[in-house]
């Protein structure tokens, strides 16, 4: 079983309007709300491709309530640590000429709640892989990655990290399965450019070197690489009219999950992750996912 780990939940509210004016009454065409938070996107496109996955998350108030039952209408599992204070809702204003994107840090994690997730980690038995993805909420230090991923490590659970924290330079001494960096957080991170192949191969040499076993380098409209230590890909992007990039990476990730767990070719699941993304980026929150198969036809994989 996939179990996915989200720290720090949310709302996307996806707002449409004109042109936003300061100073005056700027009225919308429409708002779509979204439960989110890395992880929970994960499992939702790891279960539209047909492979369970069960959600741990840290949800709080009226808005935690919101997400836990959306996604069990969904008929997805969800195992929630609580907290008294909302999860926090973040707002993506599309005014048909540019995307706002006002992001709240969330609500404040206390101890207790820190210890439900330990708990909640413990207690599982049927896990084959953790995804552990997205930002910390205030109240948790780095270190509380550590802690999850050395009980992974005693439970022999596989970890999967798409975080952009510092802290994952450290983290890859637990030599998890698979990291899912961007090209900015490689750069922030690990204080490497990759603007071409010849750079891609170093910067996978350097990360292996750290710990990592397979690294997914997402790069947006520029497209993805892959390397597992002993070969490299590179798939491109499809072209797309770009309505929101919010969930496209945990999109593209659990797109690539859903074949390259079930022992899938590597050139497959590069493909459908590029046009999943894809997919995603040309819609609000995660869209419907409906045309993944036309955006297959524009995309190209290639062994480096």
């Amino acid at each position: 079983m996939i179990y996915t780990l989200t720290l720090n939940t949310a709302i996307d509210m996806n707002i449409f309007s004109d042109p936003i004016a300061p100073g005056v009454v700027n009225r919308t065409h429409h708002t779509e709300y979204c439960p989110n938070g890395k992880g929970v996107n994960v499992a939702l496109v790891l279960n539209h491709f047909q492979q369970p996955a069960h959600i741990l998350g840290i949800f709080g108030g009226f808005t935690g309530r919101y997400i836990v039952e959306e996604l069990r209408k969904k008929k997805l599992n969800v195992t929630p640590a609580w907290v008294s204070e909302p999860t926090r809702i973040n707002i993506f204003i599309h005014d048909g000429a540019q995307e706002y994107k006002l992001v709240n840090p969330g609500a404040f994690i206390n101890d207790d709640c820190k210890q439900q997730v330990i708990h909640e980690i413990s207690k599982l038995t049927d896990a084959e892989y953790l995804v552990i993805s997205g930002s910390l909420p205030q109240g948790i230090e780095s270190h509380f990655y550590a802690e999850i991923m050395t009980l992974c490590q005693q439970k022999k659970i596989a970890v999967i990290l798409d975080i952009s924290h510092p802290v994952l330079r450290q983290l890859l001494e637990f030599k998890p399965l698979l990291i899912k960096p961007n090209d900015e957080e490689v750069a922030e991170i690990f204080g490497l450019t990759v603007t071409n192949h010849q750079q891609a191969k170093n910067a996978f040499a350097e990360m292996h070197a750290l710990g990592a076993r397979n690294i997914l380098l997402t790069l947006g409209a520029r497209g993805m690489y892959f390397s597992n230590g002993s070969n490299c890909w590179f798939c491109s992007a499809p072209n797309i009219e770009l309505v929101s990039s919010a969930c496209a990476g945990d999109a593209a990730l659990a797109a690539f999950l859903s074949v390259w767990l079930a022992g899938g070719e590597t050139e497959r699941a590069l493909a459908l992750a590029s046009a999943t993304g894809a997919d995603v980026a040309g819609s609000a929150g995660l869209g419907q996912l409906a045309a993944i198969d036309n955006l297959l036809m524009q995309i190209q994989v290639e062994k480096l």
